[in-house]
């Protein structure tokens, strides 16, 4: 059956004439969905635009010529991961490149130490790049496995408090009747309600992002270890041809 709009009012009225205890508790848990959804919906959009962007990266990075199309071409993704870890390691290698350059007609003996520490250099920048996106993807999640954690136990603090306040609404009373113990009940069922109505939604988005998140990273690994290897070969054919 359909509650009637007297009862809707009554489920209001309990809730604005509760104690301050419970209206801390009402308004501590509010916060907590309405962060929670809003980290869904960020990080929601923030995921999609890394997708697309590295997508659109891929694209560009397997049909152009040279690392300096590619360059140019990805300083326009700015949400794709893949895209920054590329950018990281061509910056290295370009201070590299010109650093050699510079020194190949003093330091011809060590030539080959030198490369072996420019591609380290290389290495090193893109694992930097890549720590970086994998902690910029995995920002805000704190809050939501905080929020899935705890909302029960504030809801159940809620649900105590609201028992203790009919208990004493009893005793003042001297008498168990139904309208000395309605409202603190009912306020404790609400408490109930309301913790896990905000924990179950923290929870789903929490996983589905982390699920969302291990393939990203998956890409940012995988895609990695052929960009380094990529712009060793394609940098050590420009130096050869810049040196020539």
């Amino acid at each position: 059956m359909t509650p009637s709009i007297g009862q809707q009012q009554s489920l209001v009225s309990i809730i604005l004439s509760g104690s301050p205890i419970v209206q801390f508790v009402l308004l501590l848990l509010l916060a907590f969905s309405i962060g929670s959804l809003g980290v869904i919906l960020y990080k929601f959009r923030q995921l999609r635009a890394a997708r697309k962007q590295s997508e659109r990266f891929l694209e560009i990075f397997w049909e152009a010529k040279n690392l300096a199309a590619i360059s140019s071409a990805s300083a326009e993704l700015k949400q794709s991961p893949v895209a920054h870890v590329f950018r990281s390691g061509y910056q290295e290698l370009q201070r590299f490149t010109r650093s050699s350059t510079k020194k190949s007609g003093t330091w011809g003996g060590e030539a080959e130490s030198t490369d072996l520490g420019g591609i380290e250099n290389v290495e090193r920048a893109m694992r930097r790049a890549t720590n970086q996106e994998v902690t910029r993807l995995e920002k805000a999640l704190t809050f939501l496995a905080t929020t899935a954690s705890t909302s029960p136990f504030v809801g159940l603090f809620g649900t105590v408090w609201g028992i203790y306040h009919a208990l004493t609404a009893i005793g003042i009373a001297g008498q168990a009747s139904i309208d000395k113990v309605a409202g603190p009940v009912g306020e404790a069922l609400i408490m109930t309600a309301l913790g896990l109505a905000v924990a179950v939604p923290a929870v789903l988005g929490y996983n589905w992002l982390v699920r969302r998140n291990r393939v990203a990273m998956e890409l940012i690994r995988h895609f990695g270890g052929g960009v380094h290897m990529s712009l060793i070969g394609r940098g050590g054919r420009t130096r050869r041809d810049s040196e020539s």
